[in-house]
């Protein structure tokens, strides 16, 4: 359905998403990209009761692999649906290119883009911006870690972590790749992620967030992966008995890891043997 390095094809579910030709990768592959923004992202992020709360700074959200903004609109729509003395929204999409969302809106009510979503989506192509009374959508281009080091810090409430697999990109699964983000993320800030590689958690525990399952995703239903700079804002942790698994992981560690990981590991905080150990899939 295309002739550029991206393709529209049909999800198992029979919804519509993008593919990349080159790795083969389908964005949303499985529910398709409108079910699965909101149970992997939108929702386990709470976004509507933290947009509820009493608060006049707005809640940032990052949405890092913009691929073809299901994730942005998915937040998009939920903002622009609450009352005018809820917390404002302001989402920051990062992404190398534009082509996956400039094919989307090709097939725009397939993908969701209609009235102000796609009004608000085609001022972000063409501007890199999008104002509303309720939401501000910015766009930053380029290389992603280029771009994390020109945010400021400690601002992120929220991130979606969606760029392709650690086997397509593994520059945005490596320790370095997460402490970058984690320079950005205020305290309580929450990560939501497809991936479920063990490789992927200890990347995240190694640059010093705290780990946990998030809601199941793909074929087997695998849980997904939530983070934070906070343990109390994660509702299953990681714990102790996870390291055993671990050991018996095929990869169990990013690129990046240091010589000493398995020891950083086992003094983590999040990590050290107590009682109670439960969650460790």
């Amino acid at each position: 359905m295309s002739d550029g390095p991206y393709e529209v094809v049909t999800t198992e579910s029979g919804a519509l998403a993008v593919r990349c030709r080159a790795s083969g990768e389908v964005m949303h592959p499985v529910v398709g990209p409108a079910v699965e923004a909101r149970t992997l992202y939108v929702e386990p992020a709470r976004l509507r009761e933290r947009l509820a709360e009493p608060r006049r700074d707005p809640l940032v959200v990052l949405d890092v692999g913009l691929g073809a903004g299901s994730n942005a609109l998915a937040a998009l729509a939920l903002s622009e649906a609450q009352p005018a003395e809820a917390r404002r929204l302001e989402l920051v999409s990062f992404d190398r290119t534009l082509a996956p969302l400039a094919l989307a809106l090709e097939h725009a009510s397939a993908f969701g883009f209609a009235g102000s979503a796609l009004a608000a989506a085609n001022d972000l192509l063409a501007r890199g911006r999008h104002e509303s009374a309720r939401t501000g959508w910015r766009l930053v281009p380029g290389d992603l870690l280029e771009a994390l080091a020109g945010e400021p810090a400690e601002a992120a409430d929220v991130v979606f972590w969606d760029p392709f697999s650690p086997r397509v990109n593994p520059a945005l699964w490596s320790v370095g790749a997460f402490r970058a983000l984690h320079r950005l993320c205020r305290a309580g800030a929450t990560v939501h992620t497809y991936s479920a590689a063990p490789a992927t958690r200890t990347a995240l525990l190694l640059a010093g967030f705290f780990v946990g399952l998030g809601p199941p995703s793909g074929r087997k239903g695998k849980p997904t992966t939530v983070a934070s700079t906070s343990l109390a804002a994660i509702d299953a942790p990681l714990t102790a008995a996870w390291l055993a698994q671990l050991a018996r992981s095929r990869v169990p560690l990013p690129p990046d890891a240091p010589a000493d990981a398995l020891a950083r590991l086992a003094d983590h905080p999040q990590l050290r043997s107590r009682d109670g150990d439960r969650h460790t899939s």
